[in-house]
């Protein structure tokens, strides 16, 4: 049961407790948790830009059914982020996290065993669930359990590790790739599912979520715990005063998506659900063909591979200035900025590879492009769950992403169909057009949150 209205309103609020607290490795720690496992999800959706080419050569696809086989995880993602949003907003991060884990790692397994193109549509629908299930709830843990002043480095260094887990994925692929093939390599990315058992024991509940569900005692139960982790971690005798908040006020839990269309937050759902379709539809409908048109062009499946690994180096720097560049400068011009230098690289590229430039030209023009669009990723992802209350936090930051995997669902067969036709150049044009628009529509209906607690950006 929940406290009085009395106890509740002379009670110090659990978003005041922590962010009064200072980093220390037991945050740290947490974050790694959830990091790690968005790593491995990397690895899981990243691999098919390197493996692509094989299994086009295997089955003797057409540059369409190309395309559909790469968008079909995407389809998997569009359904499993809105579910995720609803369900973790509704029943709790915690455990919707555990489950997405167990969902893209038999989707991996049976991708390692599937024997006919259509099973490995199907089971890569499945692997996509998964994965689109995870992202926004593990964007909303790490935003309601890191302070203020550290919120958007860290949501972005989490971003970070997805160039990791899509280099990762290469390096495996360039190694690993003439000796087990596709199918293996599926299979190795299905063991850590595991991980699941870590997250379960570690992990607390949001207590922000506890408190914003009426389950107070719980939330002030691990809010203390949370309290006395931070100050062993920290060595710490005392830790800072809770400064005066606003008595807790509950609202209406029903509804929670009708509440993304309502008051402030629907312009706010506008201009993130745009964001989102054009950003993803550029980067997914360009960075899954990578290493498909680098086979193309003539390099052997293990260059390609190579060359698109080298490429992806860039983004390493991309996401640690983003990171840098949130905190120092705000989310809105850096989000601008980076999509912008995504759209300006894109479209070098594609002319570099549609002229048959030397090679240096084209990977510089590839590293350029990496850097941007991997920075890009540090500010969506920083961006998204900022902008809702705790109450429809994950559902608002699920459905921004699951708008997006209609664009990355997309970009890919768009690509196949477009190929023939427009060629690399006019495809790598379209890319960059997308980022354009996505530009622009932060650049005018976009707020800044940078330095600003979650409830004070939500009222």
């Amino acid at each position: 049961m929940g406290l009085s209205a009395s106890a509740t309103a002379s009670r110090p609020s659990v978003a005041a407790r922590l962010e009064r607290l200072p980093m220390t490795s037991y945050q740290r720690s947490l974050f790694a948790i959830i990091a790690t496992a968005w790593f491995f999800d990397s690895m899981d959706l990243g691999i098919m830009t390197f493996i692509l080419g094989s299994i086009k050569a295997e089955f003797g696809l057409s540059a369409a059914q190309t395309g559909l086989l790469a968008s079909s995880s995407f389809l998997g993602m569009f359904f499993g982020a809105a579910t995720a949003g609803l369900l973790a907003d509704r029943f709790g991060r915690k455990p919707v996290f555990q489950v997405s884990m167990i969902f893209w790692g038999v989707g991996s397994l049976m991708c390692g065993l599937a024997q006919d193109v259509n099973s490995l549509m199907a089971w890569r629908v499945l692997l996509g669930f998964g994965m689109g299930m995870e992202f926004p709830i593990g964007l909303s843990m790490v935003s309601e359990i890191v302070p203020a002043k550290s919120r958007g480095r860290y949501v972005a260094i989490l971003e970070g590790f997805w160039p990791l887990g899509f280099i990762a994925a290469g390096i495996l692929a360039y190694f690993t790739l003439p000796l087990i093939g596709w199918r293996g390599i599926f299979l190795a990315l299905s063991v850590p599912a595991i991980f699941v058992f870590i997250v379960r024991r570690y992990v607390p509940e949001s207590p922000r979520w506890l408190e914003d569900a009426g389950k107070t005692h719980e939330a002030d139960a691990i809010t203390s715990q949370f309290e006395d982790a931070v100050k062993r971690a920290g060595q710490l005798t005392d830790l800072p005063p809770v400064k005066a908040s606003a008595p807790v006020l509950r609202e209406s839990r029903r509804a929670l998506f009708a509440e993304l269309w309502h008051g402030v937050y629907a312009k706010r759902t506008f201009m993130l659900w745009t964001l989102w379709l054009f950003a993803l539809l550029g980067y997914y409908g360009l960075t899954t063909w990578l290493g498909a048109l680098l086979q193309q062009a003539g390099y052997g499946a293990t260059k390609s591979v190579l060359y698109t690994v080298y490429i992806s180096l860039a983004g390493i720097p991309g996401f640690i200035f983003s990171a840098w560049l949130l905190e120092a400068w705000g989310r809105k011009p850096t989000c601008v900025l980076m999509l912008l230098g995504s759209a300006i690289a894109a479209y070098l590229y594609g002319q570099s590879a549609a002229t048959q430039a030397p090679l240096t030209q084209l990977i510089g023009a590839g590293l350029c492009m990496q850097f941007f669009m991997f920075g890009m990723w540090s500010v969506l992802y920083a961006y998204a769950p900022e902008l809702y209350p705790t109450r429809s936090r994950a559902t608002g930051a699920g459905f921004a992403s699951s708008v997006g995997r209609i664009g990355s669902l997309a970009g890919p067969y768009i690509v196949g169909v477009l190929l023939p036709v427009a060629g690399q150049g006019g495809i790598f044009a379209l890319g960059a057009a997308s980022f354009v628009i996505a530009a622009f529509t932060v650049l005018l209906l976009g707020v800044e949150t940078k330095g600003r607690s979650l409830e004070d950006v939500s009222h």
